[in-house]
C-alpha cells in the first residue's frame, strides 16, 4: 500500500474530528475496524494515526486504543459549581441525560445525610455530545415533591430546589470502572476513573443533596488553589485523608 494511501485516511479522519463527527475525548473504533472500513491492513491504519498524532489530533491510550485528543475538563475545587457551568466555561457544549428518576428508601449511608425517603436521580452527562459523566444525586423527599424528570432534563437540582445550597463537603477517590458505567460512558471495563462524592448544604446547614460523579480519568482534572503557609516540605497534600482498607 503506497505512503499516499496513508496519507488519504489521515485526511479523512482529520477531516471527521475538525467536523465534529468525532468528538474530543471520543474513542475510535479498533485499528482493524477502521481497517476493514478503508479496506486496508492495520499496519496502513497505524502509519495514518501516527500521523495524527503526532500532529496532537489522536492519543493512545492503554486499554482503550485510540481517542481524540481533548484537553481535560478543569474542574475547580473551591468553588460550589455544577459540571454543566464547567462544560460551558471550558467551551464545551453540555447536555443531560436522565437514566433513573424515583422515589425510595435511601441507602444507609445517604439516610444519615437526607432522611430515610429520597428521590434517587441518575444521569449521564454529555460534553459535546460524547459520555462525560455519570452522576447520581440523593435529594430530600420533602424538597424534591415538585420536581419532574423532564425538569432536570434541563435543569440542576441547584437551580429546581426552594432553598439556597451555600456550602459542600466532597471527596474525591479513584477506582476502575465497573462494566456498566464503563458502557454507559463508553469505555473498556476497568477503566481508571475519578470517583467523587458530595454533600451539598444550606444556609441552616442542612444537607440537602448527596451525590456521587463517576468520571473517566483522562477526562477531567480536578485544580485547587494553595495559599501559602509555613509548613516543611514532608506536608500532605491538602485535603488528604487516609482509606482505611476493609
Amino acid at each position: 500500500m503506497s505512503r499516499i494511501r496513508y496519507q488519504q485516511i489521515a485526511d479523512e479522519i482529520r477531516h471527521e474530528i475538525a467536523s465534529g463527527i468525532l468528538a474530543p475525548g471520543g474513542v475510535l473504533p479498533s485499528e482493524a475496524g477502521l481497517g476493514a472500513v478503508h479496506g486496508v491492513s492495520r499496519v496502513t491504519i497505524r502509519k495514518a494515526l501516527e500521523i495524527l498524532r503526532d500532529e496532537g489530533l489522536v492519543e493512545s491510550r492503554q486499554g482503550f486504543g485510540w481517542l481524540v485528543s481533548a484537553p481535560p475538563v478543569m474542574m475547580a475545587l473551591p468553588d460550589l459549581t455544577t459540571i454543566e457551568s464547567e462544560l460551558v466555561s471550558s467551551g464545551r457544549a453540555s447536555k443531560r441525560q436522565i437514566l433513573d428518576f424515583r422515589f425510595l428508601d435511601a441507602p444507609p449511608a445517604v439516610a444519615e445525610q437526607l432522611g430515610e425517603r429520597v428521590l434517587e436521580v441518575r444521569r449521564l452527562n454529555l460534553a459535546d455530545g460524547e459520555p462525560f459523566a455519570r452522576v447520581t444525586v440523593w435529594c430530600r423527599e420533602e424538597l424534591a415533591s415538585s420536581l419532574s424528570l423532564a425538569s432536570l432534563e434541563q435543569s440542576t437540582f441547584l437551580e429546581l430546589l426552594g432553598t439556597r445550597a451555600v456550602a459542600a463537603t466532597q471527596s474525591i477517590g479513584a477506582d476502575l470502572l465497573e462494566a456498566e458505567d464503563a458502557e454507559l460512558l463508553g469505555v473498556p471495563p476497568a477503566t481508571a476513573a475519578l470517583v467523587v462524592g458530595r454533600t451539598t448544604r444550606d444556609e441552616t446547614g442542612r444537607s440537602i443533596l448527596v451525590s456521587e460523579h463517576v468520571f473517566p480519568a483522562h477526562l477531567a482534572e480536578f485544580v485547587v488553589e494553595l495559599l501559602h503557609v509555613d509548613v516543611d516540605e514532608e506536608s500532605s497534600p491538602a485535603g488528604l485523608r487516609l482509606v482505611q482498607e476493609s
